[in-house]
């Protein structure tokens, strides 16, 4: 994958840092300002998907979460990132089914996994979620996965089971 030049790498530098202070139109701001070749690569898509995400457009995130899978389909993110918006516009069991069905192209992806376990959670097949949710803790590591599930209200039907472990 092609590397970004000067300077659009400083503009998404630059727009990936808005994003950390929570200013999603800077961050547009700063994507809006880099050379039109640059606007199909994955990195770029992925920093649009975190600005709609932000700002709680799911479906311009769809968008561009599926631009990412098209522009780099070996990459894992646009495919979590479709499967994730997806889910938050209520089309959970299509967020199941698109993500499960690249779950052995990224064995070493602990969140494919773990949000399939979200999903089946919500979808009110705890065992599943079990299972689910132990493949991403064999991947990802038991302190980790368990951090992450802490506060996360699609897993709070597992919680008994995850505070077990």
């Amino acid at each position: 994958m092609e590397e970004l030049g000067f300077p659009d790498r400083h503009h998404l530098l630059a727009a990936e840092g808005w994003l950390g202070l929570g200013d999603a139109m800077e961050a547009e701001l700063e994507l809006a300002r880099l050379s039109p070749q640059c606007l199909g690569h994955p990195t770029v898509l992925e920093v649009e998907w975190r600005i709609h995400s932000t700002r709680l457009d799911w479906e311009k995130a769809l968008d561009a979460a599926r631009c990412c899978i098209e522009a780099a389909p070996h990459l894992p993110a646009g495919w979590i990132h479709q499967s994730y918006s997806l889910h938050e516009l209520g089309r959970t069991k299509e967020a199941f089914q698109s993500l499960h069905a690249i779950v052995l192209k990224f064995p070493d992806e602990s969140v494919i996994p773990y949000n399939l376990a979200c999903y089946s959670c919500q979808m009110g097949d705890l065992e599943a979620a079990r299972r689910w949710f132990d493949q991403a803790v064999r991947i990802g590591g038991k302190a980790t996965i368990k951090e992450m599930a802490e506060d996360d209200p699609d897993l709070e039907p597992l919680l008994p089971y995850i505070e077990s472990l």
